[in-house]
């Protein structure tokens, strides 16, 4: 796909890794929509990365409200050929530790954002993407999705982290699959650490919490 071309939909875009994504389809002459949550800066990181971008608020979470910001999206960039999720959250907490059983509402929360949330933009992004005339090649679009080193070598404290990441790549050949007759690629990419203010302090065997984050940058794709 010409960089010029790309329409993109990012999760998470206004912070870490998505806003990089969407600064650098900019900075190659595409447009990008920020996905992300009403209280987060996205309206404020659209309206210094210029007008190719704009700003749609969603939790990744809601179907309606995405399915909402897609129409906004798809509107403010005449069509959308391209999602890069890259919303997620994570937390530090062992299995067993000295204050007792991690709490389930905790590991809920980090697989409902990171995996089912990722699956929730990827359904209804394609059902927008089906609606697209296809390239000479016969491409209507292309998914990437974010996934971690994690998913593959968990650390200490990293149980639902490591989970959430690890069903984005098992789900990500078979969307692929069933998205191919449709001419849409789809992509997981699995980074490892770097910084970025949406990510929790690792263990201090990592690293001072102050200065080290986890996130999810080897490379897996599939499709």
């Amino acid at each position: 796909m010409d960089p010029k071309n790309v329409k993109a939909v990012v999760t998470g875009g206004a912070s870490g890794l998505g806003r990089a994504t969407v600064t650098r389809i900019v900075s190659a002459g595409g447009r990008a929509a920020i996905l992300d949550l009403a209280s987060s800066t996205g309206a404020d990181v659209a309206k210094t990365l210029g007008a190719r971008v704009a700003f749609a608020p969603a939790d990744v979470t809601n179907g309606p409200a995405v399915e909402s910001a897609l129409e906004a999206a798809r509107s403010a960039m005449d069509g959308v050929n391209v999602l890069v999720n890259c919303a997620g959250i994570g937390t530090a907490m062992k299995t067993l530790g000295k204050q007792g059983p991690a709490r389930l509402e905790d590991y809920t929360r980090v697989i409902t954002v990171n995996l089912i949330g990722t699956f929730n933009c990827i359904r209804l992004t394609a059902a927008v993407m089906a609606k697209n005339a296809p390239t000479a090649e016969g491409e209507r679009g292309v998914i990437v999705n974010t996934a971690s080193v994690a998913a593959f070598d968990g650390q200490i404290g990293q149980a639902a982290y490591s989970a959430s990441k690890g069903g984005i790549v098992g789900m990500t050949l078979p969307v692929a699959r069933d998205l191919a007759e449709l001419g849409i690629r789809v992509m997981t990419i699995a980074p490892g650490i770097f910084d970025t203010p949406r990510s929790p302090s690792r263990p201090d065997s990592a690293g001072p919490r102050s200065t080290r984050r986890w996130c999810c940058t080897s490379s897996r794709t599939s499709c």
